[in-house]
């Protein structure tokens, strides 16, 4: 396994952090995974070296960070950096068991940390920005909750860029903690994060843990048969995923599709390996975060790390690419 800096913390995260969408309740998704097949997932992960944990406390409503809690609980402590967010609905009869307010913020966190059995989380990430409450209440609440020690670091999700520039000018202004990673949409059928978000990023220190590095699947096997996955049928049945599925082939995502399959045939690889291999040459990218439902698909994303892309591969993996509608912010 390798290891890099989390944004500028000098905290060290395995270079794939294991994401735990997958990790809950069939009730919340049909393609999750109960904690009995979830366990033999993250042990193994640990095994491989993986001590970077990525959760959220909409996730299966919670029991995501429950199960990963549950399993984290047999190993020292001091190994994993876990990873949740806050900001989703938590229950929809309490209109403050949402969004980014004091009140929701306090209350949730306590949540979450009695799920994961922590006293302290290693990176606490707002989900999405908050358009119903002020950024320097939000950042003043964050603040508090690191000097209280119930958070060491503090990360952001996908925004637009200028709201982020402004959350961290505001930090600094008011010589609050600021936010050292963004967790955002990123992979080679959707770029558009390169136009502002990334080049703010590394100007700031800020490390990127792209999600869907993987592009929902998309870049997993020939775009072809992408549709008869469950993940494609579930895209099919809600109009957000679909609308998502239509970005990734917009962009010329089919002919990216060709040329990832092209490539690792050549290289004697999957196309999982290849997509996440190109995220991995990127010089802002921390980790991405991997989310998957089999030891056979976590094993082929630790050997990307072995594989070498060079610049002329790099170019004719991005060379189709051309943009798409901004999505996954809201």
């Amino acid at each position: 396994m390798e290891y890099t800096t989390l944004g500028d913390t000098g905290t060290k995260v395995s270079r794939i952090c294991l994401g735990c969408m997958s990790f809950g309740s069939s009730d919340w998704r049909d393609w999750v995974l109960d904690e009995a097949e979830s366990r033999p997932i993250i042990e193994r992960a640990i095994d491989l070296g993986i001590n970077f944990f990525d959760t959220a406390n909409m996730y299966s409503k919670g029991e995501s960070e429950r199960i990963l809690g549950n399993v984290l609980a047999d190993y020292d402590r001091d190994w994993p950096v876990v990873a949740t967010k806050v900001y989703n609905p938590m229950d929809e009869d309490n209109p403050n068991a949402r969004g980014l307010s004091r009140k929701a913020i306090e209350q949730e966190l306590q949540n979450s940390l009695d799920r994961l059995g922590m006293d302290t989380i290693d990176l606490y990430q707002i989900h999405r920005w908050d358009y119903d409450t002020p950024i320097e209440g939000t950042l003043r609440a964050l603040d508090d909750a690191v000097r209280r020690g119930q958070v060491r670091h503090l990360g952001a999700s996908s925004m637009w860029a200028h709201r982020f520039a402004d959350a961290l000018h505001t930090s600094d202004r008011l010589g609050l903690d600021r936010f050292v990673t963004m967790q955002n949409h990123h992979n080679l059928v959707y770029r558009e994060e390169e136009r502002e978000m990334i080049p703010l990023c590394e100007r700031e220190g800020i490390g990127t843990l792209p999600w869907s590095p993987l592009a929902r699947g998309f870049l997993t096997r020939p775009h072809e048969e992408f549709l008869d996955t469950t993940r494609g049928e579930f895209m099919d049945d809600h109009d957000r995923m679909s609308d998502r599925v239509a970005n990734y082939y917009a962009g010329n995502g089919d002919e990216i599709n060709d040329r990832v399959a092209e490539l690792a045939e050549e290289k004697g690889v999957t196309m999982a390996q290849i997509a996440l291999s190109w995220l991995l040459h990127q010089e802002t990218v921390d980790a991405p975060i991997v989310g998957t439902t089999s030891v056979e698909h976590l094993e082929d994303a630790v050997e990307a790390l072995e594989i070498e892309l060079s610049e002329s591969d790099q170019a004719y993996l991005e060379e189709p690419y051309e943009p798409v509608p901004v999505d996954g912010h809201d």
